[in-house]
């Protein structure tokens, strides 16, 4: 596609000219997936009513990026869950629903605990529906309105976790590509989850976005999704920058009366400084989330990785009474109970005694026929043992404590 200025030979996908910034495809031709703008599904699900034959409402959370969102208690597994209804759109092309079954697939490979569990993608009567560990709390774009601007270590707090969650994404060869507040879940103890890879797409698949078309959220959106160029980690960590941005002024960088306008500001526009804005933000963390906001995204952090390691070196600048620490959250999605009923017990009681009572048999009878000092032989006990649980415990102590009593008699 040659520019109309320049005319500069770009690829048939770009939106603007790599050489002199010239726009090339009208606003009239450009596509723009907006992940907030939703249309409603087609149906609407009562509170205690019963979903898929398993799915007992709970309560209407909000709506998201692929449709509305209900808060369920999952009767096959009992446990809660987030029960997103894909809007009609998606649903009515099947290639598309195909798409995104394979991209769910990839992320439910992402086992982290700043990363929220996608469960499965199926079909009810015509209705398809995603199920996600459910996450109780409020999302920070939320949570910025309420309380912005984030101090310095609640913000680092949430850059590093999201950083976590991204890297191990990215390792996996998975780019969020709409990552913002509003995917971003936020618990009462200050854990912090990343919601809906659900327009994620793998690093190594190409041409999925045609020609003249964005996909993401306009104000999240990196200059290389504007000009639907393919995407890398980058392409997040450039949307974490706008995130820290907004987190620590209360304010996007770059808005605009549409998303095309937007996007020509991604684009074309350098961002207002953060600390004309709030002075009170550090100069270092400033440089950090400009350096993040760059336009040529090798002059960016190379990955999510780099980003967090730079935020501990901040954020180690801070006086301690500043720094702020979540309370750490299990990694598994649900909870598992272990009982032990009475006999166990006993068992495993009588397991110890018994473990006593054979190292204290052994270092007695075997202490002048051995060469080995007691602790040596104590060690050797206890490592020879330490493998052993429960009743296989128990079964190794019926096997090997008569045989140490009878040979030292």
């Amino acid at each position: 596609m040659k520019c109309p200025k320049c005319h500069t030979e770009n690829p048939t996908e770009s939106v603007f000219c790599s050489k002199c910034g010239t726009q090339i495809v009208s606003s009239e031709k450009v596509l723009f997936t907006q992940t907030e703008t939703l249309v409603a599904p087609i149906i609407e699900l009562a509170r205690g009513s019963l979903f898929a034959g398993r799915y007992e409402i709970i309560e209407e959370l909000g709506k998201g990026g692929m449709g509305k969102i209900y808060r369920a208690f999952d009767r096959k597994i009992d446990v809660e869950v987030a029960l997103k209804l894909v809007k009609s759109e998606i649903a009515a092309d099947k290639k598309t629903v195909e798409r995104f079954r394979n991209e769910l697939r990839l992320a439910r490979e992402i086992a982290h605990r700043n990363v929220c569990r996608m469960f499965d993608l199926n079909e009810e009567k015509g209705i398809y529906y995603i199920t996600m560990e459910y996450v109780p709390g409020e999302d920070l774009k939320s949570f910025i309105r309420r309380a912005a601007p984030l101090s310095t270590g609640k913000a680092i707090s949430i850059a590093k976790q999201v950083c976590a969650g991204l890297a191990k994404a990215h390792r996996l060869g998975v780019v969020h590509r709409d990552l913002k507040p509003g995917n971003i879940m936020i618990d009462k103890d200050g854990n912090a989850k990343i919601m809906d890879f659900g327009i994620a797409r793998s690093l190594h698949a190409k041409g999925i976005t045609g020609a003249g078309m964005m996909v993401g959220t306009p104000e999240y959106i990196s200059p290389e999704q504007v000009e639907g160029k393919d995407v890398d980690e980058r392409s997040d960590i450039y949307s974490l920058g706008i995130v820290l941005y907004e987190m620590l002024t209360g304010r996007v960088p770059f808005e605009g009366d549409t998303p095309f306008t937007v996007g020509v500001k991604h684009k074309s526009e350098m961002p207002k400084d953060p600390r004309d804005i709030n002075a009170q933000i550090l100069e270092d963390l400033d440089r950090l989330i400009l350096r993040c906001l760059e336009k040529d995204r090798d002059k960016r952090y190379r990955s999510a990785e780099d980003l967090r390691l730079e935020l501990e070196k901040i954020e180690q600048g801070i006086p301690t009474t500043e720094h702020f620490i979540p309370k750490r959250k299990t990694t598994t999605g649900r909870q598992i109970t272990v009982a032990f009923g009475p006999k166990k017990m006993l068992i495993s009681a009588l397991a110890v005694a018994a473990l006593a009572v054979a190292i204290a048999v052994w270092l007695v009878f075997f202490k002048k026929e051995s060469g080995l000092r007691p602790e040596q032989r104590r060690s050797i006990a206890v490592i020879s043992f330490e493998n052993q649980t429960g009743d296989k415990a128990f079964d190794y102590l019926q096997k090997a404590i008569p045989n140490l009593l009878i040979s030292s008699l």
